[in-house]
């Protein structure tokens, strides 16, 4: 089954480009117009990835994710912005907000394509990592009484010298929270998160936010 994109833009030939293009790369689209509607189909299909405006009737992109990231089930959801809203601030304010890439109109399809096929494979791969230790320690389904059968493999923890409070953000990050989100479970401002969440990334040599939770779940950083 083909893995699903949300697409939410309220230009009609952005959204129709975005959504052709990812469908002949084998994705299944779901074009919508405007943020209101765009809420209510993320809960109707769970889509894998969100492409999405920012300016919109209705619901701009920025409530938009933000609604998104307070459920449970799409805290770690792929988020893409694709804007013309293209300042300083406002790519802050997504990053907060817990979009994983930000993407200036005019853009080229190609590589909104290549950006959405790696944060897809980040996320499966995460997801995969999640199945593993959720089955760790626990007898494989539907195998015989005494079947020998290989346990999965756990990475061994890494050594890796985090603060205490470095430890507290990347426990709560790994939840899929934004940075305020993380500030407010802390009492730490946004700001603050966010040189921890730099310097966790030093730390482990990893890119981007998703690469870090990865991390961290394969090297046990986290419980």
């Amino acid at each position: 089954m083909p893995l699903t994109i949300l697409v939410a833009d309220d230009d009609l030939g952005t959204r129709l480009a975005v959504s052709d293009y990812l469908a002949i790369l084998g994705y299944e689209t779901i074009p919508v117009e405007d943020g209101q509607k765009a809420l209510a189909l993320v809960n109707q299909y769970q889509p894998h990835l969100i492409v999405t405006d920012i300016t919109m009737p209705y619901l701009d992109g920025y409530e938009f994710v933000r609604q998104v990231r307070r459920q449970p089930a799409f805290r770690l959801l792929p988020v893409i912005f694709l804007t013309e809203r293209t300042n300083t601030e406002d790519r802050i304010r997504g990053y907060q907000l817990g979009c994983d890439a930000y993407l200036p109109k005019p853009f080229e399809l190609a590589e909104l394509g290549a950006v959405v096929r790696n944060l897809l494979d980040r996320a499966q791969m995460i997801e995969s990592e999640w199945r593993v230790r959720l089955r760790s320690g626990e007898a494989p389904s539907g195998s015989a009484v005494g079947t020998a059968e290989k346990p999965p493999q756990v990475v061994s923890p890494l050594l890796i010298e985090l603060t205490c409070r470095e430890r507290d953000v990347l426990a709560v990050l790994v939840e899929g929270l934004s940075n305020g989100q993380i500030g407010d479970r802390l009492h730490l401002s946004p700001r603050t998160i966010e040189k921890y969440v730099s310097s966790l990334l030093r730390k482990t040599e990893t890119n981007n936010r998703a690469d870090l939770v990865r991390f961290a779940i394969e090297h046990q950083l986290v419980k």
